[in-house]
């Protein structure tokens, strides 16, 4: 998760941005075991984004507030959150190609989790549709550790929905890219 923030962080060109700091500072808290201190701050960063906040720290927050639910169904909200700030990124008249650029990075992962919110949830076609879509998106990312994790945790989620129950649980695969 860290690795991923660190690359979306380069592709964004945003290090030096106070928002960007905070969120990397929310997903290493989150990394070494306080979720809900974790959970706070990200929940703080999306209500100070909310009126005039750039779509790409929107997705981010979005993206790793749902790693810190507990609740699938908030997870699942969060996920699609962050799912409607990438698109923003990448739709026609989005701002800045760097932007854009690291939107599409995350879609693998976006579409990984919302695969594991609908296993979590009890939905195994609507899991199966999304981690199709994650397959899809990540042969768009380089093979270097995040696109190597990302498709590797595809691969788990995807062997625990064709188990006998079809759930497979919801933990992206044992990934939280």
């Amino acid at each position: 998760m860290a690795e991923q923030w660190q690359g979306m962080e380069e592709a964004g060109g945003t290090s030096n941005d106070p928002v960007s700091v905070r969120i990397g500072q929310a997903v290493m808290l989150h990394r070494g075991g306080d979720r809900e201190e974790a959970r706070n701050r990200l929940a703080l960063l999306w209500e100070e984004t909310a009126e005039a906040g750039d779509p790409f720290h929107r997705c981010a927050v979005a993206h790793y507030l749902a790693a810190t639910q507990d609740d699938p169904g908030a997870a699942l909200e969060w996920d699609l959150r962050a799912l409607a700030a990438a698109e923003a990124l990448t739709g026609d008249g989005a701002a800045g190609e760097e932007h854009r650029s690291a939107a599409r990075s995350l879609y693998p992962s976006l579409h990984l989790r919302l695969a594991a919110d609908h296993a979590g949830l009890g939905d195994p076609d609507a899991a199966r549709r999304e981690l199709a879509r994650a397959r899809r998106a990540v042969a768009e990312l380089p093979d270097d550790a995040y696109g190597v994790d990302v498709k590797a945790a595809i691969d788990r989620l995807e062997a625990r929905l064709a188990a006998p129950d079809g759930l497979g649980g919801a933990d992206a695969g044992g990934q939280s890219p």
